[in-house]
């Protein structure tokens, strides 16, 4: 029988990845001096507080929105940790930081690609049609998005951070020892990856609002915005079963556009960030985890007799209230 693993799920940072485990959340950053910082939190989630949160199409919209709030301050975490910013974020600020980046999604993804629709209206007045033309507009402002900030050479550094998230889930995944040689050969693309959810959100906004009507603008912007929570919802059940069922031809061929779009948001990591990634990921496994044995008798075994250099130290992570 195969050994059961946890579900565990990563993000990217500034010269670090974070890792989010059953009951633990970690940020591994690369310090200037070649030290890795490890700042380890427990889960803190709603869904604990009230469990019909955790029944279907719910506990994606709450995974949604916490995801965002841990996301935010892992970044800012890393940017500290890394020499990009000198002070933390406050509650406050970290609040006002994430609405105005809802915000600004609405405003480019809702508000732009329904209100250009006006120019499309003086050829057709077919509402189906108009929908349509709106979400491949939508679509293709997001592919445009990701291909500009792609080609930013700072964002390449998080992407391949990306990618050593990946890979590092990927080598859990398969019941490997959690070290450098193990996690390189893997795949960077992975199908629970938020880039997934992201192409899977706009293809069933794309088929959902084709059959909302063409009323007033202001109507279309607030239907769009009040459902937006039932599309992450059905995103987030769609992306687990995908994560599950990777092997079925039919579902592996669902999401491969978001696959390929992988592509564009990953890099491959050299072994210094697979070093990072690896350092997060063993903060929020249990001890007593199948793979954690396997990756402290792995250590022992390849444990040099004599070191010649002193090896990379991880500072030692502090569980934080």
């Amino acid at each position: 029988m195969a050994e059961k693993r946890l579900s565990v799920g990563g993000q990217a940072v500034i010269e670090g990845v974070m890792m989010r485990g059953q009951d633990k959340v970690a940020v591994a950053v690369r310090k200037p001096d070649g030290d890795i910082a490890i700042d380890l939190r427990p889960v803190s989630s709603i869904r604990d507080r009230y469990p019909i949160l955790k029944k279907p199409l719910l506990r994606g919209v709450v995974a949604l929105f916490e995801s965002l709030a841990d996301g935010m301050r892992a970044l800012t975490y890393s940017a500290q940790v890394s020499g990009e910013e000198e002070e933390e974020l406050s509650d406050k600020e970290m609040v006002m930081t994430i609405a105005t980046s809802v915000a600004l999604a609405v405003g480019l993804f809702i508000v732009v690609p329904t209100w250009s629709m006006r120019f499309l209206h003086m050829l057709t007045e077919d509402p189906m049609l108009l929908n349509l033309a709106e979400g491949c507009l939508r679509m293709l402002i997001f592919l445009g998005y990701i291909s500009a900030i792609s080609m930013m050479e700072d964002i390449q550094r998080v992407f391949q951070y990306h990618g050593a998230e990946h890979k590092t889930i990927y080598t859990y995944e398969a019941g490997k020892p959690l070290v450098v040689e193990n996690v390189r050969p893997h795949g960077r693309l992975h199908p629970r990856c938020g880039t997934n959810f992201l192409m899977i959100v706009m293809l069933i906004s794309m088929f959902v609002f084709t059959f909302l009507g063409w009323p007033n603008l202001f109507m279309r912007i607030l239907s769009r915005i009040v459902l937006m929570p039932v599309i992450a919802g059905v995103s987030y059940e769609i992306i687990r079963f995908a994560g599950a069922h990777n092997d079925n031809c039919v579902v592996h061929g669902a999401i491969m556009p978001g696959l390929l779009l992988q592509k564009l948001t990953t890099r491959e990591p050299d072994d210094s960030q697979l070093e990072v990634a690896i350092a997060s990921l063993k903060a929020v496994l249990p001890e007593d985890d199948e793979v954690m044995i396997k990756t402290r008798e792995w250590e022992e075994a390849h444990k040099p007799a004599v070191e010649t250099t002193e090896p990379t130290k991880a500072a030692a992570p502090v569980l934080q209230s």
